[in-house]
Parts: structure tokens; sequence; C-alpha cells
């Protein structure tokens, strides 16, 4: 005879994966060591943001042990620059 039953197992997880539509309504903030604001940008999600996220994703791979971004490339200078002219001609 089969009965239908649950069980609890355990599972080893390593990552939680995170697809956040955000349209135009991404958001950052820009601050210097001491902590103070330097620049700002609202708009469409960077290029130089993971994955193809076609400027309405954020998607972003988080290690579960250690709480960091597995999948952020660090930026480069023209990056942030570039992010910032955009909103400045907006």
């Amino acid at each position: 005879m089969q009965i239908n039953q649950q069980k609890t197992v355990q599972v080893d997880v390593t990552e939680l994966h995170l697809h956040i539509k955000v349209r135009d309504g991404f958001a950052a903030g820009l601050k210097d060591a001491q902590g103070e604001e330097v620049g700002s940008y609202e708009g469409y999600v960077p290029d130089f943001f993971p994955g193809e996220h076609y400027g309405d994703y954020l998607i972003l791979n988080i290690d579960l042990e250690t709480g960091q971004i597995k999948n952020w490339k660090k930026p480069v200078a023209a990056d942030i620059e570039k992010m910032i002219e955009a909103n400045d001609e907006d």
C-alpha cells in the first residue's frame, strides 16, 4: 500500500539569488571615506551591475555563509562617473 507522507530533510543551501524588478526606480548614493554623500543616481540599473538586467532588474547572488555578493564585479572609475553623468543629464 502506498500513502502520502511529508518528510523534512536537511538541505545544505549556499546561495540566495535575488532577481528584483526595479524598472526605472533604481537609486544609489555614493559616500566618501567620512560617510558623507558625494553623489547620487536615480534611474535605470546601471550597465556595470551584474546579470542581463536590461536596466530594469537588480540581479544579485548572495553567499549565505559570508553575506558577500558573489556575482559582483568591481566597477572601474569610468563606470561610476558614467552613472553620475547620466543622472546629471536627466
